[in-house]
């Protein structure tokens, strides 16, 4: 009996590739590079809540859009600030029992 033939996957185009809906996206630019002005200090609480998600995570580099020199700088100044208890570590602290 002979083997069925193998079609296109679903969701796939031309050579085997998936498909992409989003479009043509411009290249992200680091604020930090972009505005000289700004400094990254772990007393700027506002500036640091950007960089964490509502879980209290710190959002990598590749969705906040910093490069790799500033994402050290925002990493540590969070940490430094979740030490001296300016951000939080989590959004919610759950409650012992």
């Amino acid at each position: 009996m002979p083997m069925p033939k193998r079609g296109r996957g679903k969701g796939k185009g031309k050579k085997g590739f998936k498909k992409r809906g989003r479009g043509i996206s411009r290249p992200r630019v680091c604020r930090f590079c972009a505005d000289k002005k700004i400094t990254i200090d772990y007393k700027d609480a506002r500036l640091l809540s950007m960089y964490t998600t509502e879980r209290g995570k710190i959002v990598p580099r590749r969705i906040s859009g910093c490069c790799a020199k500033h994402q050290r700088e925002v990493t540590n100044a969070i940490k430094r600030g979740r030490i001296l208890a300016l951000i939080p570590f989590t959004a919610t602290q759950t409650a012992m029992r």
